[in-house]
Formats: C-alpha cells, structure tokens, sequence
C-alpha cells in the first residue's frame, strides 16, 4: 500500500512547484521569439509577458485549486534595471516570497523557517504562459473571442496541447494593458485544475521600497541557504534517456534541499511553457543495471511529483504537467559509466 506524503513532504514538493512555475516563464521569456512571426493570437502572450517583466503592478489575485481558495498580493517593481517582487499570502500564515533579481526569499512563520535561494535566471514569483514560435508548434493558440469584463475590452486566449504531456490555459488579457485578468490551467481533457483572477490590480508609476518589504518577524527563525552553482557536467554521474517532444534541458545546477546533507543536483526541462524540474542525489547503495524502484508518486495543487530509485540514484521530479510526464522523466535516468568502470568492462 502506498503511503501519503508526510506534511514536511508536501510542504517541500510546494516549494519546488513554486521554482518549476516560475522557472518555465522565465525560460519561455528568454527565447528568441523573432525567429519566425507568431500567430495573431500567440502575440497577445507576448505582449501580456513584456507587460508583466516591464510594468510597476500591485494587485491582490485568487488563486483557487483542489477546491480550496487563497488570495494573495503580489507587487511587482522594475526600476533602474532591477526587478523586485514580493507575494504575501492573505490567509493569516503569514507567509511571504520576495525576490530580488535573482535572489528569493521564503519567510515561512509556520516553520519558523526562511529559505533563501540565489537562482541564475530571473523569474517572477507568478508565472504566466509564455509562447515562442518554437513553443507554438506544441499547443493550438486561438483567440476566442472579445469580450467586455468590468467594462474593459478583453482578449479570451485559448491554449491547448497537442499531445498529452502537457496541460493547457485559458487567458483573458486585458486589451489596454496587456496584463492577464484571469487564468486557468488545464488537464488534457479540458477540466480546470488552478484558477488565478485579480480582484484589484493597479499600475503605479512609483512603488516605494517600504512596499518590497516583509512584514514577518524573524527573530528565532531557522535560515537555511541554498546557494546554486551552475554547472554543465552532472555531478552525481546520471544522464537522461528519451525526452517528451519539444523539451530540452535548460538549467543544470546543485541546490542543497532541506532534508538532504549535501548538494543534490538540480536540472530543469522545459518546451518553452510547461517545466518539470528534477532533483537527482546519489544513494548509499547503488543499484545495478537498469532497476527502477518506485518510492512513491504524489499531488501538490495543479502539480505533480514522482519520485524513484533508478540505477542508484534517488530521482524526484516535479511539475505543472500531468502525472505521467513527471513518472517520464524520473524514470529515464541512466547511469553513465565511470572511466574506472569502463576500463573494466570486456
């Protein structure tokens, strides 16, 4: 019988959705979108992505899945070339993220514990889909219609996968600002997983660093570190198989993660809008030939998290994709042969 994940668990495969989520935007912002022109409706999300990465933007949003509702604040600042972003949850945890270009801070109260993580790419604190010609040729982008929300002109964008290793949205993006009102992510057979809809959004010329601030009390606080070192040569020996179509390795580093001793590494598959971010840590023990072990699989909100024993490497994958992808990924580590191992071989 499998086991539940324990609440440290949950609270760890939260943390690492809120990396993948972000992660997948900001890879998706960096692509070369001028390669090839973008379908009418794919170049709203590109106006909607250069709104969100350019604008000051303070609003208070929704965000509903697995049938429990929280509201958030997210404020948003980019000034003299710096971006700035703090997320306070509106739930009376107290829990706040804030970043600073590429330093994230987690303030977590009820852990009595802040995280702070230094990544090498920028992303925001909520992502929204971005779309590059290279990305369009896996989802079918249409706009449905036009339609007035709060008496403003709104832009009904339609994302949808074209094979079942990916979720789909639906967007409405406002028309005289580019910023997205409402969004929902969705499974392949259409049914709405996560909803985000502002309730309030302004765009101020100025926010003041007062606003960046967080308002939580860290006195007697556990603060652990995570320092990521960027690398293109894997450290615990392992090498990927078979992808899914259209997903490529964008970030490879080593985090160490709560629970774990020592640095684990950190690699980051994306097709430019769905991310599934694996974590691989060598065992004590290593296996032999091509055994998988199952440890268990499981669901946080609209992600997914899979986790197994391959060729003696403990490999935990997780994702806003569907359950199968992140059990694909996990399961096509192979261990690479060392060159003392080699010399050996017949």
């Amino acid at each position: 019988m499998r086991r539940a994940p324990r609440a440290s668990e949950r609270l760890r495969a939260l943390l690492f959705a809120w990396a993948v989520s972000a992660a997948g935007g900001a890879f998706a912002a960096a692509e070369d979108v001028r390669d090839a022109p973008l379908p009418a409706p794919a170049q709203w999300l590109e106006r909607m992505n250069r709104a969100l990465n350019t604008r000051n933007y303070d609003g208070t949003f929704s965000h509903s899945q697995g049938g429990t509702v929280e509201m958030l604040r997210i404020i948003h600042r980019v000034q003299d070339g710096h971006v700035a972003e703090r997320l306070v949850a509106l739930d009376g945890s107290g829990r706040e993220f804030i970043r600073s270009d590429a330093s994230l801070t987690y303030y977590l109260p009820d852990k009595r514990t802040v995280l702070v993580e230094e990544r090498a790419a920028q992303a925001s604190l909520v992502a929204f889909p971005a779309i590059s010609a290279q990305t369009a040729s896996f989802y079918d982008i249409r706009e449905v219609a036009r339609i007035p929300v709060n008496g403003r002109k709104v832009h009904w964008i339609s994302i949808a996968p074209r094979d079942e290793y990916r979720y789909g949205y639906q967007l409405w993006i406002d028309d005289a600002t580019a910023m997205p009102l409402k969004t929902q992510l969705c499974d392949t057979n259409g049914h709405v997983l996560e909803t985000r809809w502002f309730a309030n959004l302004t765009l101020p010329a100025h926010i003041p660093d007062s606003a960046l601030r967080p308002q939580v009390s860290t006195e007697g606080f556990r603060w652990v570190r995570n320092a990521a070192v960027l690398d293109t040569t894997p450290t615990s020996g392992a090498v990927w198989g078979a992808l899914p179509p259209g997903f490529r390795m964008m970030v490879h580093g080593a985090q160490t993660l709560p629970g774990s001793a020592a640095p684990v590494d950190h690699l980051v598959f994306t097709d430019g809008l769905a991310s599934v971010s694996v974590f691989v840590e060598m065992q004590v023990s290593a296996g032999s030939g091509a055994e998988v072990t199952e440890v268990r699989a499981a669901r946080v909100g609209s992600s997914s998290a899979f986790s197994t024993v391959v060729d003696g490497h403990k490999v935990t994958a997780v994702g806003e994709v569907p359950p199968d992808t992140v059990r694909f990924f996990a399961t096509q580590v192979k261990a690479e042969a060392t060159p003392a191992a080699a010399s050996t071989r017949p």
